[in-house]
């Protein structure tokens, strides 16, 4: 889809995020403003808009990116659009985003104004982070044309988008707005409807457990952030949560789970069957040649060295690689 033509509908920092992401790889990009303004706000609206993308290259080229003079560029590539003006801005577009707030009210209107105007071809996707793609894709008159496309913020820099498409979407679409997304520079990953996606899901539970060590006094906030920084984020740069289960031992989250449930009287430590069966089974990883992946037609050596690189690299960043002394 090199030739595809972008609308982001909603102006706000979800859209704006989308607007830089494709016009900084060469798209032209029409961001589409949902609400109903007068003159003088959508001036001022645009003008924040423009600004705002701008200040965001700005910060990424002093940290070395790319070359200042390449802002321009970017930024003559979008063009903020009036709600007034939809029916040019979405009829034109290949691929729309929409990007605006998480009320459902509000992303019915949104698809409202954008479907009478859709070309045939388009491909429709939701950035919501809230809703599932069979909740929206009934506001849509070609719900095999639409999924939902999660961005995390900010979304120029964070490569990850969750791509979630219903059963009534056609493969063709998904895989035409993977193979976008790589192309800008993303990652998608694509996953069933479920409540929470991936992302969200686990980061609720780890957010909440962390406000929890502090509500029981077992940390001040600046021990446990340091913690989850040096420790748990030192690590997952480099390994993904279920290759860390195969690296260190499925057996030992068998373990520890059980000893934490007994330990703390909690069910949410417990395991899900899935450890169990894993277990049982000798699929505990690295040890076993088998786990969550499979390892037995694989370099356990190079690949070990690989990961160790990858930590390495994570202690130079903090500023901790030290020689021998």
């Amino acid at each position: 889809m090199t030739q595809a033509r972008i609308c982001a509908v909603g102006a706000g920092r979800m859209g704006r995020g989308i607007a830089h992401v494709f016009a900084y790889a060469g798209f032209e990009v029409a961001l589409l403003d949902a609400k109903p303004r007068a003159p003088e706000e959508f001036a001022r609206l645009r003008d924040a808009a423009l600004a705002e993308i701008r200040n965001g290259l700005t910060t990424l080229a002093e940290l070395g990116l790319f070359e200042a003079t390449a802002i321009d560029r970017v930024v003559s590539r979008i063009r903020v659009v009036p709600r007034s003006d939809a029916a040019a801005a979405v009829g034109d577009a290949t691929v729309v985003f929409e990007g605006v707030p998480e009320i459902k009210e509000a992303k019915a209107e949104a698809f409202a104004l954008i479907d009478p105007h859709l070309a045939p071809g388009a491909v429709v996707a939701s950035t919501t982070s809230t809703f599932l793609v069979d909740e929206l894709s009934g506001c849509l008159s070609r719900p095999e044309r639409f999924l939902n496309a999660h961005w995390l913020n900010p979304a120029y820099l964070v490569p990850l988008v969750e791509v979630s498409p219903s059963e009534r979407t056609e493969e063709t679409v998904t895989e035409a707005l993977e193979n976008l997304l790589v192309e800008v520079g993303k990652v998608p990953v694509r996953l069933k409807a479920s409540p929470g996606y991936i992302v969200p899901r686990v980061q609720m539970l780890a957010m909440n457990e962390a406000a929890r060590l502090v509500e029981e006094g077992v940390a001040s906030a600046e021990d446990v952030d340091k913690a989850l920084l040096y420790g748990l984020g030192f690590r997952f740069a480099v390994l993904g949560l279920l290759e860390f289960i195969d690296w260190g031992g499925n057996d030992i989250l068998y373990y520890a789970s059980r000893y934490m449930t007994g330990a703390t009287g909690e069910g949410r430590f417990a395991a899900p069957a899935i450890i169990d069966r894993n277990m049982h089974a000798g699929r505990n990883g690295l040890k076993d040649g088998v786990g969550f992946f499979d390892y037995r037609d694989r370099d356990l050596e190079a690949y070990r060295k690989s990961r160790l690189a990858g930590f390495l690299e994570q202690l130079r960043l903090a500023g901790l690689a030290r020689p021998p002394a």
